[in-house]
């Protein structure tokens, strides 16, 4: 993280502190980061990693990207991961034309939106329930294929644990009802071009949970 900027997160994280008093040894236990090296890392003695910042966001309950940009981390990896995101749903449009099977368009915006209205279904009873009860039955009718299901497995079990911050929760319980149900944007008896809108929500959710370059 060669761009972050040690008085820019210092003064962040100190607001923080002051504005829910807490000391850094609470926030020590809070997000499991040893006190002295939180305390280096606001004086500017140590830099911090993404290991650090998502510490930070689970312990502090704090949107992960909203710490990197405090950090000002260069967010550009992000953007070449967008384009190849936007690849995949030009390939997935070609191969719905061709197809001759879908005759609705299919679109970023339309995906995206889903996964908020997913995103919120998931934090109610309902859609926790519909997770809990219908997950392992979609995988074992998806044979296991897929390179995206290892992701979609993980997610899983973090959801289940409750293992993250609120907004990371909804996320993959957003990606997951995705998956489970059938009427989404991309009918699953489209097949195989029915697990592709799947796939797709599933590598955009995946990303920006671990906004890795």
């Amino acid at each position: 993280m060669e761009d972050f900027n040690h008085e820019r997160f210092g003064v962040f994280l100190s607001k923080i502190l002051q504005e829910r008093n807490l000391s850094i040894r609470k926030l020590s236990k809070l997000c499991g980061i040893d006190h002295a090296t939180i305390s280096k890392i606001m004086n500017g003695k140590r830099k911090i990693n993404l290991k650090h910042l998502e510490k930070f966001s689970m312990g502090l309950d704090i949107e992960l990207p909203t710490l990197i940009k405090a950090a000002g981390y260069n967010m550009a990896t992000k953007e070449e991961k967008a384009s190849d995101i936007q690849v995949a749903l030009e390939k997935i449009q070609q191969l719905i034309e061709s197809s001759n099977l879908y005759h609705e368009n299919f679109t970023l915006e339309k995906m995206e939106q889903e996964i908020v209205n997913y995103k919120i279904y998931s934090q109610t009873d309902e859609g926790k329930n519909t997770i809990f009860n219908q997950f392992n039955e979609k995988l074992k009718k998806t044979g296991g294929i897929g390179p995206f299901i290892e992701n979609l497995k993980w997610m899983y079990h973090r959801f289940i644990e409750e293992n993250g911050t609120s907004f990371q929760i909804g996320l993959m319980g957003g990606a997951l009802l995705y998956f489970i149900v059938t009427t989404d944007l991309l009918p699953d008896y489209l097949f195989p071009i029915g697990y592709l809108d799947d796939a797709l929500v599933v590598q955009t959710v995946y990303q920006q949970l671990n906004m890795k370059s």
